[in-house]
C-alpha cells in the first residue's frame, strides 16, 4: 500500500460524513461549556491555582509561565475527555446492529440534555458528581487539577459533555470518538489559554459574556435540542450522506 492510498484510507475512516457534521457541533459545545456560568467565573481562580500566581498579580505574570500552566491544565482535562470519547466510540461499535433504534434513543437523550441545560428540570440539572480533592498549587499540580476538573460532573458542562459523548457513541469507533472529543477540548481549552496569555484584556470580554449569559444558555441548549431532533427525524443521516458525497470529491496530494 503506497503513502497516498494509506492517507486516503485514513481520511475516509476518520473524517467520514457523520464526523464532519459532528466536529463543529462538538467544537461549539466546548465553547459553550467554557462560557457557561459554572466555568467562566472560575477562570481567574483556575489560572491563579495552576500558575501559582496570586489573583492580583495575574495581569503582570510572565506569559511563558501563564501559557505553560494553562496548557498543562487543558492537557489534564483533555486526557480525561478524549479517553471518554474513545470509550464511548468503541462501545458504540458493539451496538451497530441496533444503530437505527439507538440513533433515535441518542437523539431523545440529547434533547433531554438540552432541556437540562436550559434549566427546565432544575432539580435534576443541579445534581453533580465531583472530586473535591485539590492537587498541589502551581505548575506541578496543573495537569492533576485538569484531571480533577475533567472527572468532575458539574451542572453546566454535564449536559453539553454528555451530548458530545452520545455523538461519539454514534461514530461507532474509538478513534472517531476520540477525534470528536478533541474538538470539544479545543473549544473549551483554546479560550482558556487565550485568557492566560491576555488576562487583562480577557476580563473585559468575560464581563460582556457574563452580561449575556442568557444567550449562552439558549445557544447551547438550542444546539443540543436541534441535534437531537435531527437524529430522531433522520435529517442527520440525510446531511451525513450529502457530506459524504461532497467530501468524496476531495483528493489528498502528497
Amino acid at each position: 500500500m503506497d503513502v497516498l492510498t494509506a492517507v486516503t484510507d485514513t481520511n475516509e475512516t476518520v473524517l467520514g460524513g457523520a464526523l464532519l457534521l459532528a466536529l463543529p457541533l462538538a467544537l461549539i459545545g466546548g465553547l459553550v461549556s467554557f462560557f457557561s456560568p459554572c466555568v467562566l467565573p472560575l477562570v481567574p481562580g483556575y489560572l491563579s491555582y495552576v500558575t501559582g500566581v496570586g489573583g492580583a498579580d495575574l495581569a503582570e505574570a510572565r506569559r511563558g509561565r501563564m501559557l505553560l500552566g494553562a496548557s498543562l491544565f487543558v492537557l489534564g482535562f483533555s486526557a480525561v475527555f478524549v479517553s471518554g470519547g474513545a470509550l464511548f466510540g468503541g462501545f458504540g461499535y458493539l451496538l451497530q446492529e441496533h444503530r437505527e433504534v439507538l440513533t433515535r434513543v441518542f437523539g431523545a437523550l440529547i434533547i433531554l440534555m438540552g432541556l437540562l441545560y436550559l434549566g427546565l428540570f432544575p432539580r435534576l440539572g443541579q445534581r453533580e458528581f465531583r472530586l473535591h480533592t485539590r492537587p498541589g498549587l502551581g505548575l506541578a499540580g496543573a495537569p492533576l487539577l485538569g484531571i480533577v476538573f475533567g472527572i468532575g460532573w458539574t451542572p453546566c458542562i454535564g449536559p453539553t459533555l454528555a451530548a458530545v459523548n452520545f455523538l461519539a457513541m454514534q461514530e461507532a469507533t474509538a478513534l472517531r470518538g476520540a477525534v470528536l472529543m478533541v474538538a470539544y477540548c479545543l473549544g473549551m481549552g483554546v479560550p482558556f489559554i487565550v485568557a492566560a496569555l491576555a488576562f487583562r484584556r480577557s476580563l473585559s470580554a468575560f464581563g460582556w459574556v457574563k452580561r449575556h449569559y442568557a444567550w449562552v444558555i439558549r445557544i447551547g441548549g438550542g444546539m443540543m435540542i436541534a441535534t437531537g431532533v435531527m437524529l430522531i427525524t433522520g435529517l442527520w443521516d440525510v446531511i451525513v450522506y450529502e457530506l459524504m458525497v461532497w467530501s468524496a470529491d476531495f483528493q489528498v496530494w502528497i
